[in-house]
């Protein structure tokens, strides 16, 4: 049965950042959950829905230091958890002098070394034995709509131990590696192809790291890229090309992510469209979205 018109309130009288919710009024607020949500590359994308209270996060971090940082700076909507998210088996954490490369996976020496600075921060400093949760087994875990992912390496054996929660995700924001950094770590075309076999299509790519090729400096300056890859994060979300296999909540929570967190506006108005053709939302929602972009 579908769900009664809901009319767009006009541009203008609400609040710009509170209009697209008040539209699409779906049934809670957009679920996040965060695997490695140590912040050491600053604010985490989806900082300004948060801020906006127009989500929940539940993260996870496994290293204390980072958890406890985490914790003493939570708001209300916020949950942090010491879990390691993995296969479900018991793995070594190799614990390395720059926290960033924290990982499962042991460092490659022969890859650390051809570029500048990586044999210093991929340094094993000591190892500790972890028993690793899959995504679908963790009991706190009551939704998840969007999955933003950094475990250096790991991202794999997460995304394959998560088919069941993530057939209900909708956006998904992981790191990838085009030069593999550890033994055996999985790279971005294997990424790719796992996510894809899950209904996901790549849709953005916020950050691009490109490092030089040790000894070569420029300006004495290490972190001075020139152009080989070695890591991005892309953002996959789920094929809007067959929207009609999504539920009403999923292009609702589709929309809010394009729309807060990438600035995807031609996304959103996608989903917008779908709920309006649905008779979700009113025939005039498409139209008055774009009036709100723009007003």
């Amino acid at each position: 049965m579908k769900q009664a018109q809901v009319d767009p309130a006009r541009p203008g009288t609400v609040p710009r950042r509170s209009w697209l919710r008040k539209v699409l009024a779906p049934s809670r607020l957009t679920a996040v959950v965060d695997i490695g949500a140590n912040p050491i590359d600053g604010d985490p994308p989806y900082r300004a829905m948060l801020d906006a209270r127009l989500c929940t996060v539940l993260g996870f971090e496994p290293q204390a230091e980072a958890r406890q940082r985490l914790n003493a700076a939570k708001g209300p909507h916020e949950t942090y958890l010491a879990d390691a998210v993995g296969d479900g088996e018991e793995h070594l954490l190799h614990v390395t002098a720059a926290s960033g490369m924290t990982s499962l996976f042991h460092p490659d020496p022969s890859r650390l070394k051809l570029f500048n600075g990586f044999p210093g921060f991929g340094e094993v400093t000591g190892t500790v034995p972890v028993q690793t949760t899959r995504l679908d087994d963790v009991e706190e875990l009551r939704a998840m709509d969007f999955l933003k992912i950094d475990v250096q390496g790991a991202e794999l054996m997460v995304f394959q131990g998560g088919h069941q929660v993530l057939a209900e995700a909708v956006a998904v924001q992981t790191e990838v590696s085009f030069v593999p950094l550890y033994e055996g770590q999985p790279t971005f075309g294997d990424i790719d192809q796992e996510l894809r076999a899950q209904g996901f299509l790549p849709h953005a790519m916020p950050a691009l790291k490109r490092w030089a090729i040790a000894p070569v400096v420029i300006d004495d300056d290490v972190y001075r890229p020139l152009n080989q890859l070695l890591e991005a994060d892309v953002v996959y979300v789920r094929d809007f090309a067959h929207s009609d296999r999504m539920s009403d909540e999923q292009l609702k929570h589709l929309a809010m992510i394009a729309h807060h967190v990438y600035g995807s506006f031609d996304l959103a108005h996608h989903c917008v469209a779908a709920l309006a053709s649905r008779g979700v939302l009113a025939a005039y929602a498409p139209e008055a979205y774009l009036a709100q972009l723009s007003g």
